[in-house]
């Protein structure tokens, strides 16, 4: 062992230079870590994103055929209304037919919105007129003149109404 002063000091730089290098490669380190953490949480809400958008293309993919069937539903409604209360041939094969599409339509996720006699709803319902109308609170629908339709929750048409004035 020398006590050289030059000795020392380079030693001692050189561990300096061994730790600011060891520091710097550990903060390199971290920001590699980061980096990946918010690389995989970009992939993952990637994959949410397009989960969601295929169960939403799943559920909304037969809305266009739907909406094309809506005016056979609307003369299937006035074709029965038409018959009246007559138990004719006709008639039960015109029901049977309605029942039919109906469940087609509702297997397929479509609800019929018939609100006669419920409450006015803007987000379900087109009002048209208002109206007075014995036994009906202020309101509420005292008419459907055209039943509206959901598929999975969305609007696919609103019904349209009469509601009851208010007073």
């Amino acid at each position: 062992m020398s006590n050289d002063p030059t000795q020392e000091v380079n030693e001692g730089a050189d561990e300096m230079a061994q730790q600011d290098e060891l520091e710097a490669l550990r903060a390199e380190v971290e920001q590699l870590r980061a980096q990946s953490l918010l690389e995989r949480a970009d992939l993952e809400n990637q994959r949410k994103r397009l989960a969601r958008d295929i169960d939403s293309a799943r559920r909304f993919a037969n809305e266009r055929l739907l909406s094309d069937l809506l005016p056979v539903f609307d003369s299937l409604d006035a074709g029965l209304a038409a018959a009246g209360e007559n138990a004719g041939a006709l008639r039960q094969g015109l029901e049977l037919t309605y029942k039919q599409l109906l469940k087609v339509a509702a297997e397929n996720g479509m609800e019929v919105l018939d609100p006669a006699g419920q409450a006015f709803n803007p987000e379900h319902h087109q009002a048209i007129s208002q109206g007075e109308s014995e036994g009906v609170a202020p309101g509420h629908v005292i008419t459907v003149f055209q039943k509206g339709y959901l598929l999975n929750g969305r609007l696919l048409r609103p019904a349209l109404v009469i509601v009851a004035k208010q007073d």
